[in-house]
């Protein structure tokens, strides 16, 4: 079976990014967010639409509300927490799982806009 690895040190600092940056979005004043580039030329979403949103409300321990706008983003966190407190030093994924949820992310997403 294919697997990718994953540079881990780059995963942890993007991690932690991540969640530094879901705790900081709800002190700032205004909307910080940017729309998604493919639904807005196409009207259609890509699957990581609701992303920031998911993480921020997962950060601010809103599930229900982080799982509505995606998922996925409660797995971010959850894999970004597991990098910063377990230190793995190798991270290989089968490619079959990285396609797999990106499909399945994108028709979530599909679904939540009523385009399937």
């Amino acid at each position: 079976m294919r697997q990718v690895s994953l540079d881990v040190e780059d995963l942890t600092v993007a991690g932690a990014a991540m969640l530094g940056a879901a705790a900081v979005l709800p002190l700032l004043p205004g909307d910080v967010g940017f729309a998604c580039p493919l639904r807005t030329l196409t009207g259609i979403p890509c699957p990581l639409c609701g992303m920031t949103t998911s993480v921020e409300h997962v950060v601010r321990l809103e599930l229900g509300d982080a799982l509505t706008a995606n998922p996925a983003g409660v797995v971010a966190v959850l894999v970004a927490v597991f990098l910063l407190l377990a230190r793995p030093r190798r991270l290989a994924v089968p490619t079959i799982a990285l396609s797999g949820a990106l499909v399945t992310m994108w028709l979530f997403e599909l679904n939540r806009f009523s385009i399937i």
